[in-house]
């Protein structure tokens, strides 16, 4: 989809204050609370992390115990190897020329990163020495097609997906880390609903539960889950009880075993003020059903989940740009950590890492 003020997929400015610090962060929205015992015992500490730019950041991947990759507007590529605590910017193709809305790591040395807009703007890029050089492995030739995610269940199977086309639904796959992409056929996947799309907001759109089962959430007007369980060869269309509208639907789904998820959406016409109920829902059967949670009590679109693993299955943190918030008890209740905008969210270990506008990176440590 292509990027117009209110577009459904971000917005081309965001204002935000200056950053916050350890010492002012109440003052900025963030929150650290002394929970009891029966919550996991749990007291995150909320600290402000120094990224280094200043452009918006859309998507952020743990690829290991350590390191993490992020990506955002104006050719920005991060890495850090260290959990986040610190990190470098990446000398990326195309200078500032394009917005990677989505990146996935295998390692400290192995990414892809997707670039987001119509035509020849969606791209998809390779780098195996830790962004030292990058492979062009895709350049979108369908002047209508707008790609908006991608992701790999192991370093050769990944999937891409663009909002529809000429009335077709518009998926890609490779058997061979991305050397050779394949637009599925028709036969292969589900027609689309009439302007189908997903949000190129977060980089969470497609996700895997397992190496051969790889799900992808539609934003407007559906708000529906599409799976494959053959490594994205063949799919199949699900309803779901999420929010859904013109501007509004799915957002992003994150796994915590390949039955347990939570998937998040939201109505992105309304960035900032979004107060829209079903946004949240936690799965137990790999999508087939939904338990819908309460949302956090700041308005703003939710765009990103995740859960926190070393925790098992209960803490989850949420992006919005609204803010972010967690909760203890699997979306129960929740506890804001910010009223900045925020975009993304990733767990290594016990800790999460936000990354927002302007910039802003945070770790959340439980």
């Amino acid at each position: 989809m292509q990027f117009l003020p209110n577009h459904p997929n971000m917005v081309r400015t965001l204002v935000t204050p200056t950053f916050c610090t350890i010492a002012t962060r109440a003052a900025c929205g963030l929150v650290a609370i002394v929970v009891s015992a029966t919550a996991l015992n749990a007291q995150p500490r909320i600290t402000p992390v120094t990224s280094g730019v200043t452009p918006l950041l859309q998507s952020v991947h743990a690829a290991g115990d350590s390191v993490v990759w992020a990506a955002g507007h104006r050719g920005t590529v991060l890495r850090s190897r260290d959990a986040g605590r610190t990190w470098e910017k990446l000398p990326t193709p195309s200078g500032d020329s394009l917005e990677y809305r989505d990146v996935h790591g295998m390692g400290a040395d192995t990414a892809w990163i997707l670039s987001a807009g119509a035509g020849a703007k969606s791209r998809i890029y390779r780098t195996t020495d830790g962004g030292k050089q990058w492979a062009l492995q895709f350049l979108n030739a369908d002047t209508a097609a707008f790609y908006d995610c991608l992701s790999f269940g192991s370093p050769t199977s990944g999937v891409a997906f663009s909002d529809a086309s000429g009335g077709r639904t518009n998926i890609l796959q490779t058997s061979n880390g991305g050397a050779a992409w394949t637009l599925r056929p028709v036969s292969d996947v589900p027609a689309p609903l009439n302007g189908e799309g997903a949000f190129a907001a977060s980089g969470q759109c497609v996700a895997h539960a397992s190496p051969s089962h790889v799900v992808i959430t539609t934003g407007s007007p559906g708000a529906r889950l599409l799976s494959s369980h053959d490594g994205g060869r063949t799919w199949r269309a699900d309803s779901t009880p999420f929010v859904r509208g013109a501007v509004a639907g799915l957002t992003g789904i994150a796994f915590a075993t390949p039955q347990r998820a939570v998937a998040v959406a939201g109505d992105i016409n309304a960035l900032r003020t979004d107060t829209s109920s079903a946004v949240i829902g936690i799965t137990n059967d790999a999508g087939r059903t939904w338990s819908m949670r309460p949302r956090p009590s700041q308005p703003g679109a939710i765009v990103s989940a995740s859960w926190v693993p070393a925790n098992g299955d209960r803490i989850l943190v949420v992006a919005s740009y609204g803010g972010a918030s967690y909760s203890l008890d699997a979306g129960a209740t929740w506890t804001r950590i910010t009223d900045q905008v925020t975009t993304s969210v990733v767990a290594v270990g016990r800790t999460a890492i936000l990354v927002g506008g302007t910039g802003r990176i945070w770790r959340i440590e439980f």
